[in-house]
């Protein structure tokens, strides 16, 4: 029989020696992250950016390098493991583990522990950015309702008063539809519709950027694209049929007909069929149908192109969009910008911006997140818009994020997205498909309940616009609001439960 003090010995040896190991490990790791750290803040840095801005953004960076999984499952025994949650507060998190792991050991820590204060900088600067950019929240959730206001509505400012009482925070202009009157309308209507309910109600106007679409199309009456199907592509002639290809279509951009390579992807209208291009000619491209949704899929004009694989080397402002900018500079709050995928694209929307007079208030920036190349230049995106001092935002565009990667990739990526903002302290927008079953007809899906729950965690959830957007607004101002209540970005809030 082993006597009960030797074994208790034992156990506080063994208890002592991982206490020391950990230390060890967290303090290696702290060492790593911050000078790994300073180096990438020293690549991003460009003229006129405060260092400060970037830190918390290059230490989370350099962390997620290490898999700190096994760490941190021994951490939680000892009740220390919050390195889950520490996006917006990296070294305030390990000095925290770090002087509990001292004090459980009798020691003094290398590194002070953060004030409160300090360990909740980063939310509190997130706040102050998402309000700079979308303007002030609710008192009952942290979240903003943005809604994409249908053209009708520049003739119609009872309709977007009645979404602002239901709890509309921001309006989205879409300058891919309509024109300059109607814009000027529609924002015009939104501010008299925030001043009836004494709340600033900000307006964001969209630039439509490159984006692929299908014009005239031919196929036989009623016949849908199933796999295994040839269709063909047309730059700069009328699309016309073959006895072997019944469906074909022209292209918004006639440039991409020759830039596509046999082997590369295709998706059409935010992936709801994609195709394989088979050959390619003068002028036109030949795909065949890999996968498509049940039933098959018409081949419509107006509809989106995705070519993931294909080097397009366009440059995400249109001359449309430098006319429209005259528009969006003297009625919207913020510019979404589309297609933004390198540093140098924000340059180039900073010259052709510079080129009108400057605006009292900084015109705000929402950079729009939709392809692989702009996922990963987002800290650079992050880094640059910082030298603008414009407000910035980020907007998780995920119907083309999707079509672009894949569908069994965005989930991950939106997490993906949604950690790195918080690390920079930069409000996102949850977009794309939110709600789209009870905005189209009335009626939610059990799924995409779910998905505007977890919209909960960015500082803003966009809904498109269908005939029973208004009933969406108020359920989604209520689903936030509840949603407030048990989680802040990743972490529970632990509010009492009353179910049980």
């Amino acid at each position: 029989m082993h006597d009960t003090n030797s074994i208790a010995a034992i156990d506080a040896d063994e208890r002592t020696l991982e206490l020391g190991a950990l230390f060890s490990e967290v303090r290696a790791l702290r060492d790593r992250v911050a000078d790994e750290g300073r180096s990438l803040l020293e690549s991003l840095i460009r003229g006129g950016v405060e260092a400060d801005r970037l830190e918390n953004l290059c230490h989370y960076l350099c962390l997620r390098r290490h898999d700190i999984r096994p760490l941190q499952r021994r951490l939680m025994c000892y009740g220390l493991s919050s390195l889950g949650r520490l996006e917006s507060r990296v070294l305030p998190t390990l000095d925290a583990v770090l002087s509990a792991l001292s004090a459980m050991q009798g020691m003094t820590s290398p590194y002070a522990l953060p004030s409160e204060a300090q360990f909740f900088a980063g939310e509190a600067e997130l706040s102050a950015m998402t309000q700079r950019l979308l303007g002030s929240g609710r008192p009952h959730r942290r979240g903003r309702i943005m809604v994409t206001l249908p053209g009708e509505a520049a003739t119609d400012p009872d309709f977007i008063l009645d979404l602002a009482r239901r709890g509309m925070d921001v309006a989205r202009i879409n300058c891919a539809h309509d024109g300059p009157d109607t814009w000027e309308a529609m924002a015009r209507h939104v501010r008299a519709a925030g001043e009836k309910i004494e709340r600033r109600i900000t307006v964001l106007m969209d630039i439509a950027g490159p984006k692929i679409r299908t014009e005239a199309v031919v196929a036989d009456k009623g016949a849908k694209l199933t796999t295994g199907d040839l269709f063909r592509l047309v730059a700069s002639r009328e699309p016309y049929q073959t006895e072997d290809v019944r469906f074909c279509a022209a292209v918004s951009l006639p440039e991409i007909v020759e830039r596509v390579e046999p082997g590369h992807k295709l998706r059409y209208n935010d992936g709801k069929l994609e195709a394989v291009v088979e050959s390619v000619s003068e002028g036109e491209a030949l795909l065949r149908v890999t996968h498509v949704k049940a039933g098959g899929v018409k081949l419509k004009p107006e509809k989106g192109l995705n070519l993931p694989d294909t080097a397009l080397g366009l440059s995400p402002l249109t001359a449309k969009d430098e006319g429209d900018l005259a528009a969006v500079i003297g009625n919207a709050d913020m510019l979404g910008y589309s297609f933004v995928s390198r540093p140098e694209d924000l340059d180039l929307l900073e010259k052709a911006l510079g080129a009108h007079p400057p605006r009292i208030e900084k015109l705000g920036l929402v950079a729009k997140i939709e392809q692989p190349e702009a996922v990963r230049n987002l800290p650079a995106l992050i880094a640059r818009a910082h030298t603008l001092g414009r407000p910035f935002g980020v907007m998780i565009a995920r119907g083309d994020l999707a079509a672009e990667i894949g569908f069994e990739r965005v989930a991950e990526m939106q997490e993906e997205i949604l950690w790195l903002c918080e690390a920079a302290s930069v409000p996102t927008v949850w977009a794309t498909q939110v709600l789209e079953d009870l905005v189209k007809d009335g009626l939610p899906s059990r799924g995409e309940m779910t998905d505007a729950a977890m919209a909960a965690r960015a500082e803003c959830v966009m809904l498109n616009k269908g005939p029973a957007v208004a009933e969406a607004v108020t359920l989604l101002d209520t689903l936030l609001a509840r949603m407030d209540e048990h989680i802040f970005k990743k972490t529970p809030t632990l509010r009492a439960l009353k179910s049980w």
